[in-house]
C-alpha cells in the first residue's frame, strides 16, 4: 500500500475540528485529446457510461468498469468492477490495488494517469457528536453527519450504501426527520423481504380482485408515503421487471395499481439502501443502470463499524441505556478491549447482539456466545483437552482458509470468478483474504 496518507486530521485544541485531503487528478488519454478531471471525492467511478464521475469513452471500457476510493488507511484503492477486458496498474493487472502517487492506469485498451497534487481542500466536519439516532465522536461519524446536513435539506433521491448491520435504515430516518417532509409519512418497504409476486403490490398498490387474495383494494407503499418519504431498503433484490416500473415511478412520479388502469400523480421523496455494490451488479446486467443512476442523485456511503473503533465506548452506553441498564453501570474495560479486536461482519447490529448478551450473561459468556467471530486461538501447548468453544473457533478459521485457498486455486486466483462459484460477494474474499494472509498471485498458473 502506499505510504502517503492523503488525507490530514485539522486539530482544534485536542478534538479533530476538520480534515484536509489531498487533489488528485485522473488524466484519460494522451496529448490534445486528452481530458482531465481534478478529484477529491471519497469514490469516484470510472467507466464508459455518461453516469461515471468519470467518463472513459471506448469500446474496450466496461460501462461501470472501476473505482477508486479512499481507505481509511489513507490510501487511494482501485477496484475492478467486473469488467470485461480488465484492468491494470502499471502493467500489472489487478482486482483490487494500493495506487502509489503517480500511476498508469489502464482500463481495457484505454490509458488514464493517476497522480495526487499537492493541492489540499479542507473538508468539514460537524460540531455534534450524533445526528439524530445516530451516534459517533470519529471523524468518519462527523463527517458523515456534516453530509447528512446537508442532504436532508436536498429534496432529492438518495443511495444509501453500507454493510449489513452498519446503520443505512437509522440513516434514511434522520434525512427524513431532518427535512422539509418531516411532518409527512415514512414508510419503509424491505425489497429483500417480500415474495416476488408481493413486491409490485406492495409498492404500487392492488384493486380488488387483481389477483387471488386481493380481497380489498389497497394503496401502495408510493401513494400511502405521499407527502413524505419512501424508504426502500435491500433495493438490489428487485426483479428486472420491478426494476422497470420503479423506474418508470421515479421518472414520472405516478403509479398505477394492479388491475386499474388510471394512473395516480405521487410526492414522494426516495431513499434506496443496499449492501451490494450496485455498479457492479450493472457490469454484471442483474440491475438496470438507468435505475441505478435515478437512485444514486446523492450517495451515502455508512462507515463499518471496524473503522471507527472509537466510537466503541460511546455506542456500548447508548446501548446499555437504550436496553434499560442503569447509568451507573460500569463499562467492563476487558471488553471494550476484546471488542476492539473483533471483526465486526454484522457492525452495529452485531454490537448491539453482544451488550444485550452482556448484561444478561456476563462479558465473558457474551464474547464466546459467537465464536466464529472470534480470533483462532493459538494451539494449546501440554493440554490434551480443548473448550467446545475454542475449538469450534479454530475448526471455523481452518475451514475458512482451506476453502478459500482451494476456490482461489480452481479459478487460477480469480477473485471474481471465485466468488461467483462460491456464490458469496466478491468483498467478503478479499476480507478473507486479508484475514487469512493469503498469497493470490501464488495460486495462479504461470
Amino acid at each position: 500500500m502506499s505510504q502517503t496518507l492523503h488525507t490530514v486530521a485539522v486539530l482544534h485544541g485536542d478534538r479533530v475540528a476538520g480534515l484536509k485531503r489531498r487533489v488528485y487528478r485522473l488524466t484519460v488519454g494522451r496529448g490534445r485529446a486528452a481530458t482531465v478531471r481534478r478529484c477529491v471525492e471519497s469514490a469516484v467511478t470510472l467507466g464508459s457510461h455518461d453516469g461515471n464521475a468519470v467518463v472513459v469513452a471506448h469500446p474496450t471500457v466496461s460501462r461501470f468498469h472501476a473505482r477508486i476510493e479512499l481507505d481509511p488507511s489513507g490510501g487511494w484503492l482501485l477496484t475492478d468492477l467486473d469488467s470485461t477486458n480488465g484492468t491494470m496498474v502499471n502493467g500489472l493487472r489487478v482486482l483490487q490495488a494500493y495506487l502509489p502517487p503517480k500511476a498508469k492506469l489502464q482500463l481495457g485498451e484505454a490509458e488514464v494517469t493517476f497522480e495526487v497534487e499537492r493541492e489540499e481542500r479542507e473538508l468539514g466536519l460537524s460540531a455534534a457528536d450524533r445526528f439524530g439516532a445516530l451516534l459517533g465522536q470519529s471523524a468518519v461519524m462527523r463527517r458523515l453527519f456534516e453530509e447528512l446536513d446537508g442532504v436532508s435539506r436536498a429534496d432529492t433521491t438518495v443511495l444509501v450504501q453500507g454493510e449489513t448491520g452498519s446503520g443505512k435504515d437509522l440513516v434514511a430516518q434522520e434525512i427524513h426527520r431532518h427535512s422539509a417532509r418531516r411532518a409527512g409519512p415514512f414508510l419503509v418497504v424491505d425489497c429483500g423481504g417480500l415474495p416476488e409476486t408481493l413486491v409490485d403490490a406492495e409498492l404500487f398498490g392492488h384493486e380488488r380482485g387483481a389477483f387471488t387474495g386481493a380481497d380489498v383494494t389497497r394503496p401502495g407503499a408510493f401513494e400511502a408515503a405521499d407527502g413524505g418519504t419512501l424508504f426502500l431498503d435491500e433495493i438490489a433484490e428487485l426483479t428486472p421487471a420491478t426494476q422497470v416500473k420503479l423506474l418508470r415511478a421515479l421518472e414520472a412520479r405516478m403509479v398505477k395499481r394492479l388491475g386499474s388502469n388510471e394512473w395516480r400523480r405521487v410526492d414522494v421523496r426516495v431513499i434506496a439502501a443496499t449492501h451490494q455494490d450496485l455498479a457492479r451488479l450493472c457490469n454484471q446486467r442483474l440491475f438496470r443502470e438507468d435505475l441505478y443512476h435515478r437512485l444514486a442523485v446523492i450517495t451515502v456511503r455508512v462507515p463499518p463499524l471496524r473503522d471507527r473503533l472509537e466510537d466503541l465506548p460511546l455506542l456500548v452506553g447508548a446501548i446499555m441505556e437504550d436496553l434499560g441498564a442503569s447509568a451507573a453501570t460500569p463499562l467492563d474495560e476487558g471488553l471494550l478491549e476484546a471488542l476492539r479486536g473483533r471483526r465486526w461482519a454484522g457492525n452495529v447490529r452485531e454490537l448491539r447482539n453482544i451488550v444485550q448478551r452482556a448484561l444478561v450473561l456476563g462479558a465473558e459468556r457474551a464474547l464466546a456466545d459467537d465464536p466464529a467471530e472470534i480470533a483462532a486461538p493459538a494451539a494449546p501447548t501440554g493440554a490434551t483437552d480443548e473448550p467446545y468453544k475454542l475449538a469450534k473457533a479454530r475448526a471455523v478459521e481452518a475451514f475458512e482458509k482451506r476453502y478459500l485457498t482451494e476456490l482461489l486455486q480452481r479459478h487460477n486466483g480469480n477473485v471474481a470468478a471465485a466468488a461467483r462459484a462460491g456464490d458469496v460477494d466478491p468483498a467478503w474474499i478479499f476480507r478473507l483474504v486479508k484475514r487469512h494472509g493469503i498469497d493470490v498471485a501464488s495460486l495462479r498458473r504461470r
